[in-house]
């Protein structure tokens, strides 16, 4: 019952989206929103346990960003509207959070989860000669698989992206995250935040790895020594997966810009 009201919502936004391509009428895109409002609320309720803002707050900032969405959406690259959706929403709230100046605070419960989370997924590698699933270190936390996803996305969020974030090059020497995009040179608010967005869906299509490793060197300004420590892994590899890492981000992100 469920996959066929996912389904018909899918194909519900679909059509609406093709009507609001070729009329732009306002009456089109308030549907549109309404319809998907739960991708809204999905990520309000992820962000309310993390920060000391309103639910009501963050669905009014959340729903600019699924309007973003919906006037920057193509049909003709075949994604899936959510997938495309949710990053606007989630950058809409983390600009807000990090315009007003509130901290992102986690959940005392949560850090201690994610300290022995992780604990356990080293242990799990160690083990199973593979990265552990999510369910696996779920399952020796005694928690469910939505929580330990919830306490790594508030993890993982504490530490806003910014496009200032420094980053150290062997050849091209010390830059910014920004510096991978593109075109850096913001004209408005408007691009700045798209860029910011850019920068975050193409995090996500790096492999699990490379990306802990960016996200801990780059975000949470550990060295790269300390980096290795928490990982498991030699400083040399750390270096290895931050040139990769670089070199992946501004291949994805040029890409993105010449389609």
């Amino acid at each position: 019952m469920q996959t066929q009201v996912t389904a018909a919502l899918k194909d519900k936004t679909l059509i609406l989206l093709k009507e609001y391509q070729q009329t732009a009428s306002p009456d089109t895109r308030n549907r549109l929103v309404k319809l998907n409002l739960g991708l809204v609320r999905r990520e309000a309720h992820r962000w309310l346990a993390c920060s000391d803002e309103t639910f009501d707050d963050l669905m009014q900032v959340g729903s600019l960003g699924l309007i973003r969405a919906i006037e920057r959406f193509d049909l003709a690259k075949g994604y899936a509207f959510s997938s495309f959706a949710i990053p606007y929403i989630r950058g809409e709230i983390q600009h807000y959070l990090r315009d007003k100046g509130c901290s992102v605070r986690i959940p005392r419960r949560w850090q201690t989860l994610y300290t022995q989370g992780s604990a356990i997924s080293r242990q799990l590698r160690l083990e199973l000669n593979r990265p552990p699933q999510d369910r696996e270190i779920a399952a020796k936390l005694d928690i469910s698989l939505e929580e330990w996803q919830q306490v790594k996305l508030a993890v993982r969020n504490r530490w806003l992206v910014s496009l200032d974030a420094p980053i150290y090059d062997d050849e091209e020497g010390s830059a910014s995250l920004g510096d991978v995009l593109p075109d850096p040179k913001y004209k408005s608010f408007q691009l700045a935040q798209e860029d910011r967005i850019r920068l975050q869906q193409a995090l996500h299509q790096l492999e699990q790895r490379t990306r802990d490793v960016l996200e801990f060197v780059f975000l949470h300004d550990l060295t790269q020594k300390e980096t290795a420590d928490r990982l498991g892994i030699s400083s040399v590899t750390v270096s290895r997966r931050v040139k990769q890492g670089l070199t992946r981000l501004r291949s994805l992100l040029g890409s993105t810009d010449e389609t």
